[in-house]
């Protein structure tokens, strides 16, 4: 218990340049305090002791703002920056080492009692505002931009960004994939998209521009009259 406290206390110290002492972060991380709540939580949903196990889950959202089903499978190294606003479904899994920020919602789309809710792998950030929707598997190492909704499965060290979220790939996503915080940066693929058919337009511009010149010297050289 005191090696996993240890761990979890190191996480902040890891991510959040704001931390400053150990007793700031037990006193005042509500994503801490959320994630000691839930493994509480959990321990006694496995146990079939289903109705403390949401008893405790509730009083962790009274307290801290975030919720998280008991249920739910949370790995090791789970950071949840500020926090508020962060809701994590039953049938959620989430790997190691994995970042949410405010806002987050791993949610489910359907009513059946069955997986119904994403599986995040490990060092997956998840930016604020972000939900990824549905038993969807997000791969390691991905990104999702803030405000995004995901709905389809994300590919190992990808980045996702937009509604609905679309995969950026190639050298620019790996470069997005190492600034790793500044959600800034992120491309958007509407605009890049509505940029390369403004190019296009253009480029027709020009040819059609080119033909009309040419176009008089034909007429002349071919004309009945000439």
């Amino acid at each position: 218990m005191f090696e996993t406290l240890k761990k979890d206390i190191q996480v902040v110290f890891e991510r959040d340049p704001a931390a400053r002492s150990t007793l700031e972060i037990l006193f005042c991380y509500p994503g801490f305090h959320a994630i000691r709540f839930h493994r509480v939580a959990h321990w006694l949903w496995e146990r079939r002791m289903r109705f403390l196990g949401r008893l405790v889950s509730h009083i962790s959202r009274f307290l801290t703002g975030i919720e998280i089903h008991p249920g739910a499978k949370i790995g090791s190294g789970l950071f949840i920056d500020h926090g508020m606003g962060v809701v994590i479904g039953e049938t959620s899994e989430v790997g190691e080492n994995v970042t949410l920020y405010h806002g987050v919602t791993l949610g489910g789309t359907s009513w059946k009692k069955e997986k119904r809710h994403p599986t995040v792998g490990s060092n997956v950030i998840v930016g604020a505002g972000a939900a990824v929707l549905g038993p969807i598997t997000v791969g390691d190492n991905a990104r999702i931009g803030s405000g995004s909704v995901v709905v389809e499965d994300v590919p190992p060290n990808t980045t996702v960004v937009g509604i609905p979220g679309k995969v950026v790939y190639g050298r620019r996503s790996e470069n997005v994939a190492l600034v790793n915080l500044e959600h800034g940066n992120l491309p958007d693929p509407t605009s890049e998209a509505i940029r390369c058919l403004l190019d296009m337009i253009h480029d027709l511009q020009r040819e059609v521009r080119e033909l009309k010149k040419e176009k008089p010297s034909e007429v002349r050289s071919d004309s009945p009259l000439g």
